[in-house]
């Protein structure tokens, strides 16, 4: 293979997969009627679709049979999460879990994490959240405050955790706490991971109503919250290192250029059927499908730097800061485009509002680009 082929998903097996999902998208949207939704990773809770993209074997593609999965590589799910984005398919609910939990109790988990948790998420009945920001830290995780208190047989969580997308639909939280004093020093020390139940005594979620009405958005506290050992996520202390392995996935992802990849398909088939199109439009068509062909390729070669098994930290907060800008640019290009069609029907115009209403949060989201940049500087040896 050489390196343009590297940055391309064109084995043959992939390009069967990619047929096979979009055959099946077709059918469960003629036969269920919904409808694509931009950002629909986000605010696209639908647990019947999920347990039906289960159930045809499109979840746990990474998960080893053993645990109910797939026992697939990291690429076949990114040619399926490819092809969920750009059908704008309601697939919030199981998200987290699929993407960020699966490979977590992977690496970390315990063998009975594994066999409780992995079959669910493969079958699309597992919802998680994950509790990392918090208030007063923001994308600075090491400023995380939540604390977690050794007690017989468990631990005692106290904090509180914002932005926690969909918890008021989760089984679980996955949370990020200290479990030994802060060390100027040494700031990324001292974390690790639990496994707590939305639903344990202490557990509280309010949500947070964004400006359309929408609620995705979660603030959780956790008061006096008993978490057994066996709910620990790895070994204690090394949550950091545990956390920055799974905001690779996090990061490097379709979804952080295809959010409004709805809105864009719609007005790009809209465009295509008019009988002229001048010069300028060309243009701009061009520059976007250039430039979402770029970012495409800066996240595969991520991609399969995870399936060899490799760190790509830096290199996933890179795609993160260029996709997610793209993305939000991407918005009132297309709303500039609209003026040279004729008529603009409301599906359009209910794409387009929606993609506005979201883009502000496009690069917030999985750690700000400013504090992403810092990370690209450090593992770039600069200071």
């Amino acid at each position: 293979m050489n390196g343009y082929d590297a940055l391309c998903v064109t084995e043959p097996e992939l390009v069967t997969l990619r047929a096979a999902i979009r055959e099946y998208l077709a059918a469960d949207r003629a036969e269920h009627g919904w409808e694509p939704q931009v950002d629909a990773w986000l605010c696209g809770a639908d647990p019947a679709f999920s347990a039906r993209l289960g159930e045809a074997g499109f979840l746990g593609l990474t998960i080893p049979k053993r645990y109910g999965g797939h026992e697939l590589g990291h690429l076949h799910r990114y040619v399926v999460t490819e092809e969920l984005l750009l059908a704008g398919a309601p697939v919030a609910a199981h998200w987290f879990a699929d993407r960020q939990v699966a490979p977590s109790l992977l690496s970390y988990g315990t063998e009975t994490q594994r066999e409780q948790i992995l079959p669910r998420i493969a079958a699309g009945r597992f919802y998680s959240a994950i509790g990392m920001s918090e208030p007063q830290a923001g994308s600075d995780l090491a400023a995380a405050a939540t604390r977690a208190t050794a007690t017989d047989g468990g631990w005692l969580l106290n904090g509180r955790k914002v932005w926690t997308s969909g918890a008021h639909l989760a089984h679980q939280i996955v949370v990020l706490a200290r479990t030994s004093p802060s060390d100027p020093q040494h700031r990324h020390a001292g974390f690790s991971q639990f496994l707590v139940p939305a639903d344990a005594d202490g557990v509280t979620i309010e949500p947070i109503v964004t400006m359309d009405g929408a609620h995705h958005f979660n603030e959780t506290t956790f008061t006096d919250v008993f978490v057994a050992d066996a709910d620990v996520l790895g070994a204690i202390g090394d949550g950091w290192h545990q956390v920055t392995a799974e905001l690779s996935f996090e990061r490097s992802g379709p979804e952080r250029i295809l959010s409004t990849a709805p809105l864009l398909l719609a007005l790009l088939r809209v465009l295509s059927a008019q009988s002229e199109v001048d010069d300028h439009t060309a243009a701009a068509v061009g520059d976007l499908v250039a430039r979402l062909l770029s970012l495409r390729q800066l996240s595969v070669s991520v991609a399969r730097t995870l399936t060899a098994g490799g760190a790509a930290a830096n290199q996933a907060a890179l795609v993160k800061d260029l996709g997610t800008r793209f993305e939000q640019e991407s918005v009132e290009l297309a709303a500039d485009l609209m003026d040279y069609v004729a008529p603009v029907d409301d599906r359009l115009r209910s794409l387009l509002l929606a993609a506005r209403l979201h883009a502000p949060m496009f690069t917030l989201r999985g750690g700000t680009n400013e504090v992403l940049r810092g990370v690209v500087a450090r593992g770039m040896g600069l200071r």
